[in-house]
């Protein structure tokens, strides 16, 4: 059985580290391989998140991940028309506004749907 003390400890960390996640995924649109590196922290510290608000971030995260590749694929298959152009703009503004908000609710404790 975990004190309350101990709770909040793990909660404050988990905080932190999904604190480092969003800053990675922001850095990532930049250099590619840190969101590799943040999906990958995602999944291995998911289950430690079940039943907090934080569980909402993860998923949110591996959700921006998934999405943003996808998207981030048809983009780059396209890219020699023009069509591929835009959609790349259209994830990069995607994927920042996905980041920007979730920091925003961690930033304010809370869940993100």
């Amino acid at each position: 059985m975990t004190s309350s003390s101990e709770t909040v400890a793990s909660e404050k960390n988990l905080k932190t580290l999904t604190t480092v996640v969003y800053a990675l995924q922001a850095v990532g649109i930049f250099v590619q391989i840190l969101w590799i590196v943040a999906v990958v922290i995602n999944y291995v510290k998911r289950d430690e998140t079940k039943g907090t608000w934080l569980e909402s971030h993860f998923s949110w995260q591996i959700r921006t991940f998934w999405w943003g590749l996808l998207w981030g694929a048809i983009g780059v298959i396209t890219f020699l028309i023009v069509i591929g152009w835009l959609i790349l703009i259209a994830d990069a503004i995607w994927l920042t506004y996905r980041i920007v908000k979730g920091w925003l609710y961690l930033n304010d404790n809370k869940a993100i749907t």
